[in-house]
């Protein structure tokens, strides 16, 4: 039997993971335990990853956000590579993909392996490419090498494109926008100049050997995303999910974790389709979205335009959101991206949760709300999903300190605030409204840790070398 986190559950242990994910969620172990026993949760956990604070996705679990990095060829260096780390973790993403394609690929991943509290994933059909040269000239044992090296370094887990197959190809003819996943183009280069099937299918339960050595979880890749609103659930992309969900229950008999990538570009109303269509085809295999657009024209705001996908789809069941920076689709994300990126998605995971009434999750609203109303304004910025911001933007107008005290800002001011008209109605004696008194206590608060306000950065003692000195140089925690 394979010594991977399903694998024990399924024979009725508790891990250590699975002790600490259940802390973190604050739900039972053996709560936990069963959903990953029964392939509804995931705990990506390399053995070799030992930075690794564990966290679990599952669509019963406080919605996670993925945030993407990586190096391309114009943009090469150990050291940038590494704060783009730091910001992802320091803005709150759950788990973090690299998906490099530059120089120094093993050299990079080894050290966000050894820095990075959260999960790591990777596609290594990218480093594939790179090693042989050009898609068509890729061999099984190229990419089964490749698969190994990354699993012994460390990586949690992998996007791998095997449910694209050759017959799906020809139905892809009639899109707006063709293939649109770098995986997904790559392997159907590869099928069409080869006239062989999808290299990554041939050997997939080679790939299933390896990951349970190793307990690395399957992102199953959906290379056949819709890339424009026309194209979204063709029968190109609903042939692929049928693949992806006999690639799940073919992973689970070698006692191997799975989740499920989809869907790309959605209209709003078939958002939940795709969701619920994934769960039924896939028997409940977390469904890990990836930037779900609603409209494509808003180039630099699409971060927006995927969050209300992604907000719509964790209601429906999703469970982990692959953010969406205003650089999609324009350039290489950088810091401030990456800070606008993640905030979106969190709030689009929150609000998921909210609707789903995840236990305590709507606990933070309340104790912003009430700091709002008593003009808290300092307990606002605690609070705040990016405290940060939110002093900034209020120090703008109303910068001294005198302010924190003020019952007004400056949108309303003074005579116009209708909290402070309110609060003055109710403090008249022997007015007939209630004054009212503030109730949310977040230390005792039933939410999961993800649902419940920042409380620090990425500050984890991995990012520190040997003589204490900060591996993140230039990169601030304030």
């Amino acid at each position: 039997m394979a010594n991977t986190q399903i694998a024990a559950a399924r024979a009725g242990r508790i891990t250590e993971e699975m002790h600490r994910v259940a802390e973190r969620e604050n739900r039972d172990p053996e709560f936990v335990r069963e959903r990953v026993a029964d392939g509804q949760a995931v705990i990506p956990a390399n053995r070799n990853h030992d930075a690794l604070d564990p966290m679990i996705i599952g669509r019963e679990f406080a919605t996670k956000v993925n945030a993407n990095i990586g190096n391309s060829e114009t943009t090469s260096d150990l050291e940038t590579e590494l704060e783009k780390l730091h910001a992802a973790v320091h803005y709150g993403a759950d788990t973090v993909m690299d998906l490099g394609t530059g120089s120094d690929l093993d050299d990079i991943r080894e050290t966000h392996v050894d820095h990075s509290p959260v999960p790591l994933g990777t596609v290594p059909l990218y480093e594939a490419v790179k090693r042989a040269g050009s898609p068509e000239d890729l061999t099984t044992d190229l990419l089964l090498e490749v698969i190994e090296k990354q699993a012994e370094q460390g990586v949690d887990y992998m996007t791998i494109h095997a449910g694209i197959l050759a017959e799906h190809l020809a139905l892809t003819d009639g899109r707006k926008t063709g293939i649109v996943s770098r995986g997904g183009s790559i392997v159907a280069k590869w099928m069409e100049e080869r006239g062989e099937q999808n290299p990554l299918f041939q050997v997939y339960d080679e790939i299933c050997e390896i990951f349970a050595e190793h307990d690395v979880t399957f992102s199953l890749g959906d290379s056949l995303r819709p890339g424009s609103l026309a194209d979204a659930c063709d029968e190109a992309q609903y042939a692929e999910l049928d693949t992806l969900g006999e690639l799940t229950r073919r992973a689970w008999e070698y006692d191997v974790q799975v989740m499920v990538e989809g869907p790309g570009h959605v209209p709003m109303h078939r958002v939940a389709e795709n969701v619920e269509r994934q769960q039924e085809v896939c028997d409940g295999a977390p469904f890990y979205v990836l930037g779900p657009l609603v409209t494509d024209i808003a180039p630099g705001y699409d971060h927006i335009t995927s969050a209300i996908g992604a907000a719509m789809a964790a209601q429906a069941g999703a469970a982990m959101l692959c953010y969406v920076t205003p650089k999609e689709h324009l350039g290489l994300p950088e810091e401030d991206d990456v800070r606008e990126g993640l905030a979106a998605y969190r709030i689009a995971a929150h609000a998921g949760d909210v609707a789903n009434e995840r236990p305590g999750a709507r606990d933070w609203d309340d104790a912003l709300s009430e700091a709002r109303y008593e003009f808290d304004w300092r307990e606002q910025f605690r609070l705040a999903l990016d405290p940060d911001r939110a002093r900034d933007y209020h120090d703008q107008t109303l910068p001294g300190d005198n302010y924190k005290e003020a019952r007004f800002c400056s949108m309303c001011g003074v005579d116009f605030c209708s909290m402070r008209i309110d609060q003055d109605a109710r403090d008249v004696e022997d007015g007939e409204m209630t004054r009212l008194e503030t109730k949310t206590d977040l230390e005792s608060s039933s939410a999961a840790e993800v649902n419940l306000p920042p409380v620090g950065t990425h500050d984890s003692p991995s990012t520190v070398d040997a003589d204490g000195e900060s591996a993140l140089e230039g990169a601030s925690d304030d």
